[in-house]
């Protein structure tokens, strides 16, 4: 064999004894292990092997551990990951590989990758003891290049100082790029280069939001830090207002008729979109008909439109402490779709035969025309099941008996009620708050939610049990994956502490016990506390077309159904199901699995940004009340302080470790407590204690508490 042919022969074998090694974690291996590996028998190919183990233990990629055995010096597998930024400009890459471990980036590493990049990362040989080491060496996809803060302009330059905490590179802004900003803005600037030798990015004024500490710039802030746009493009509202009011008399001719039927809508008094209405007869042979009637936006909405492209980019409606920010134009949302009273409106509707045990006897699934003959607020249907009298009585007492039967019998078959507080502001006209209240859920809301979870439950049945195998029919469903062991086992060691008891012998007794908890704790201080951290060990809903149940409502099948005014899922169900009612073939589910993934991160982006406007509308409450001392619950714990949540209103702060001075407290995660080092003096999720409001820092929406001994 020539010199040439013997080095390439080399070189590809050690690049081989290189993958076997790296692919088994870097576990020592000897040369008969290797040659296995790689189904080299011959005594030929093994002293090859040897001699270039041998060898290159030297000045080469192998080290020799222990006798005969050899592993790499420096793991050079490539990792593609999310960044996820440290307060400190280090980061750590989540793996896209979910057995992988993450891995550790110091700041000089990371090569202008930014909170959220996918990138690909060169890692490095593990160390005893030591977590796993690497570096950024592409960038492959950027999170964002658009972020929301302040500007700051001088006589020379300006630059942006980001709202988001986990951008800590300020962006350089040249003076002939401020579109108009003035010292001191809120504005929306887009990165348009990143020199490879410079510290800070470069961009340029997209937005100007206004001035800063104002409630409409504030809230646009959070908008467009989350990546929501403040605007429908122009030629998604014109479509939009092309549409005529009146219903065509061709397309009411398709449809079955609702309109003689009483058909009512119950909603927040303070709705302006209404997704559902119910309607409700006594039949002839004594059972009631029931039909759950949905806007129809996909008359309006079709494929491959503007229209459509926004819904689906948006994904979601997103409802801020004080605003709606829609999926669809106000054209469409708040009118045309709008299931408004004494109005003839386009639905898709489920109708339920059902007997006065709430048996469905029968169901149909379709296109209607219906016409609403009352629009109930919650509270003004709540009024008539109290008082038992008032306009449609009869209809909504019969109803609620009914949503009380299957909100029983959905219980006992496993689902679990998690009753949260939901917290509400009294704003005045400028936004301000001047007070907090909490949202208190009665019959009338349950009732509407029973009918909605029944329709939803009902039609993904009706799909997901259509076709085996190949002729299975592609939905998008709903699911909910059962809480994962050790965090419900973390959890029920924590609920012990207050005294109750949680099995977890079976799914079906951890949602019996978790029920008979949520009912003691109800009214009681640990009740948000335990509340939360309960769903915090549950796995997340998402959208998918993979069928699988619904672990918290003991459903299985479930899918959202009921309100594509505001849900782009929705949306996907309505045409699915149209498409198979009139004997459509099973679709691409790998496109539609697509489309899921991009919904269950939209919606996901929504409740971040509403979680952030309630912060700030807390930071706001609290801000002239610096000084103020209020009895809290601890709810939450890290290696750098405690969350508090003021028991009076509901508002959230910290209290930094560093202002706790009677002694040096550590986290014990285990236990979810901060215990000092010297006296053992212990804080617990849960406990109550005493606290002043320290500072508020409306920009970062962060609220600073001491503890009063």
């Amino acid at each position: 064999m020539s010199n040439k042919k013997t080095s390439a022969f080399r070189h590809i074998l050690t690049q081989l004894i290189t993958d076997i090694i790296e692919k088994s974690s870097n576990k020592p291996m000897n040369y008969k292990q290797v040659a296995a590996k790689l189904n080299l028998t011959d005594p030929e190919s093994k002293n090859a092997i040897l001699d270039i183990l041998q060898e290159e233990a030297n000045a080469g990629p192998f080290k020799e551990v222990e006798k005969g055995k050899y592993a790499l010096k420096e793991l050079k597998a490539f990792v593609i990951g999310r960044v996820d930024m440290t307060a400190d400009g280090s980061a750590f890459i989540v793996p896209e590989d979910e057995f992988e471990d993450d891995i550790y980036i110091a700041p000089r590493k990371l090569r202008q990758a930014l909170h959220g990049d996918r990138v690909k990362v060169h890692t490095y040989e593990k160390r005893r003891g030591k977590r796993k080491e690497g570096e950024v060496v592409e960038i492959l996809e950027r999170a964002r290049t658009e972020f929301t803060g302040t500007i700051t302009i001088s006589t020379r330059f300006a630059f942006l100082i980001a709202d988001n905490r986990k951008m800590l590179n300020d962006i350089f802004i040249p003076l002939a790029d401020l579109n108009g900003a003035k010292d001191g803005e809120k504005v929306v600037v887009t990165i348009t280069e990143w020199p490879q030798d410079s510290k800070n990015p470069v961009g340029k004024v997209k937005h100007v939001l206004g001035k800063k500490g104002e409630n409409n710039t504030e809230m646009n802030a959070i908008l467009a830090d989350f990546g929501f746009p403040l605007a429908f493009p122009d030629a998604v509202e014109r479509e939009a207002e092309a549409f005529p009011a009146e219903i065509p008399q061709s397309e009411i001719a398709k449809r079955r008729d609702f309109r003689p039927i009483t058909t009512f809508t119950i909603d927040p008094v303070d709705a302006k979109d209404f997704d559902d209405a119910i309607s409700f007869q006594k039949l002839p042979n004594g059972n009631y008909e029931v039909g759950v009637h949905i806007a129809d936006v996909t008359y309006y909405v079709q494929p491959d439109t503007p229209l459509d492209a926004e819904a689906f980019e948006r994904g979601t409606s997103v409802y801020l402490v004080d605003r709606v920010i829609p999926m669809l134009p106000e054209r469409l949302s708040n009118d045309l779709c709008s299931l408004r009273p004494h109005e003839d409106r386009l639905s898709f509707s489920a109708v339920f035969e059902m007997d006065s045990r709430a048996n469905i006897i029968s169901e149909w699934f379709g296109r209607t025309i219906i016409h609403s003959d009352r629009r109930f607020s919650y509270e003004e249907a709540q009024e008539v099941l109290d008082q038992k009298a008032g306009e449609y009585s009869e209809e909504l007492l019969a109803l609620n008996n009914l949503a009380y039967i299957l909100r029983d019998r959905k219980f006992k078959h496993g689902a679990i009620s998690f009753e949260t507080t939901e917290v509400k502001f009294h704003l005045d006209e400028t936004g301000k708050p001047l007070g907090v209240y909490v949202k208190e859920r009665k019959d009338a809301h349950r009732l509407i939610e029973d009918f909605m979870l029944l329709a939803n439950k009902r039609v993904a049945e009706f799909i997901g049990k259509q076709g085996k195998g190949n002729n299975k029919k592609t939905f998008v469903y709903r699911v909910h994956d059962a809480p994962d062991e050790q965090n419900i086992a973390s959890f029920a060691q924590f609920a012990a502490r207050f005294g109750h008891k949680i099995s977890t012998k079976s799914d079906r007794e951890t949602a019996r016990s978790l029920n008979t908890l949520m009912e003691r704790i109800e009214g009681t201080k640990e009740q948000n506390v335990l509340t939360t951290l309960a769903i915090r060990s549950m796995a997340k809903a998402i959208y998918t077309t993979k069928k699988t149940s619904h672990y918290g409502l003991a459903f299985d099948y479930y899918t959202h159904f009921t309100s594509p005014i505001r849900r782009y899922p929705d949306v996907m169900v309505h045409r699915l199901l149209e498409h198979y009612l009139t004997d459509g073939k099973p679709v691409n589910g790998e496109a539609y699995e697509k489309l899921c993934e991009h919904s269950s991160q939209m919606e996901k982006k929504a409740a971040d940004a509403e979680r952030a406007s309630v912060k700030y509308k807390q930071a706001e409450f609290l801000q002239d009340q610096v000084g103020e001392t209020y009895l809290g619950i601890i709810s939450g714990v890290t290696e750098w302080g405690m969350y508090v949540e003021i028991e009076e209103n509901k508002c959230e702060g910290m209290v930094r470790l560093r202002d706790i001075t009677d002694d040096f407290y550590a986290l014990d995660e285990k236990n979810y407590a901060i215990i000092g080092q010297r006296k053992k003096k212990r804080y617990q999720l849960g406990d109550e204690v005493s606290i002043k409001v320290k500072k508020v820092d409306l920009a970062k929406r962060q609220i600073d508490f001491t503890l009063v001994s």
